[in-house]
């Protein structure tokens, strides 16, 4: 059976994992002090996998992944933390020389971690917080620890739908001319998590290894904390809006556990030819959608531009040019 036949929108990550044996797969999670990014860890751990987790903050991870210490006693997996603050290159490049001299493989990376519609502002190397944040840290972590990724592994990008809000903008990515929009924003860096996984799976699929993005979907967690309440409840009722007149339910936000089952689903249960270079969604991969079509139906669809190569290879180029690095 198909695995789209399989999982679904309402799927968690206990069902995407159920009756699997990750003994032996060393994933590495971003984000995990919060929302998603402890969710994954602990579903991985559960099933026997050994995970590293990157946080900003190691005291509020250290707390916050009790539960997870428990699981992965309690069933055969292992935990580990490291420092990673994506919006510092220095804090992104001693993680990678930490992790590149521990010198162990990965199966898998989970670039989980991010932030949303934040107020205008820089990471420490002068970017603008989202993009360099969510697009920027990644891209040097990612590139760096590349000779960690062994034959077979995969490298899965947490975007989100938010991608339709923009497609990034290389002539001005810092928002030096533009007006600043939280969402616009957002919208850049999202696609740019997508265009990401499309170029670095165009560059080592020849090796056995693969990439991918995804959107979790929906979810209330401490990512949209920067996100003004009326403005979401004017988007959220716009898409129950949308919904109706396509003949569909009202828009319902999903658990943790549901949000995270994609990140599981394309790191270690999905037909990696299946997935490789896709966007996916509800465990299944997106279909493209027209750059017209609307910005709130939220779960399904990706814009072509975030997946058009030229885009992901000039995206490439230009983020070499701004962290200074070639890869």
């Amino acid at each position: 059976m198909n695995t789209v036949d399989l999982f679904g929108a309402t799927s968690t990550t206990d069902e995407v994992l159920s009756g699997m044996n990750l003994r032996g797969k060393r994933v590495l999670v971003t984000g995990v002090s919060a929302g998603l990014g402890i969710e994954t860890a602990r579903s991985l751990v559960s099933h026997r996998a050994d995970v590293v987790g990157a946080a900003r903050d190691l005291k509020k991870a250290e707390a916050a992944t009790a539960q997870v210490r428990r699981d992965a006693t309690a069933n055969g997996g292992s935990f580990e933390l490291v420092a990673l603050d994506l919006a510092s290159l220095k804090s992104v490049r001693a993680c990678a020389d930490e992790l590149l001299a521990k010198g162990r493989f990965f199966d898998v990376i989970i670039a989980n971690a991010g932030v949303m519609a934040t107020p205008f502002g820089h990471t420490a190397d002068g970017f603008e917080t989202q993009f360099g944040t969510n697009h920027l840290g990644h891209f040097v972590l990612i590139n760096r620890i590349a000779p960690l990724l062994r034959e077979g592994s995969r490298l899965i990008n947490l975007s989100s739908a938010g991608h339709r809000f923009a497609n990034v903008d290389l002539d001005d990515p810092n928002f030096g001319r533009t007006p600043y929009d939280p969402f616009l924003a957002y919208g850049r860096s999202k696609t740019a998590n997508i265009l990401f996984a499309v170029a670095f799976d165009r560059r080592h699929r020849a090796c056995g290894v693969r990439a991918a993005a995804v959107h979790p979907g929906v979810i209330e967690t401490e990512l949209a904390r920067h996100v003004d309440r009326a403005r979401l409840q004017a988007l959220i009722d716009q898409i129950t809006k949308e919904r109706a007149a396509e003949g569909k339910e009202p828009f319902q936000w999903k658990t943790i556990p549901q949000g995270a089952a994609t990140s599981v689903w394309a790191a270690v249960v999905a037909p990696v030819d299946e997935i490789g270079g896709k966007y996916c969604e509800n465990c299944h991969v997106g279909e493209v959608v027209a750059d017209s079509a609307a910005i709130s139906g939220v779960s399904e669809g990706v814009r072509g531009y975030a997946l058009d190569l030229n885009n992901a290879e000039a995206l490439w180029k230009k983020s070499e040019e701004m962290v200074g690095e070639k890869f």
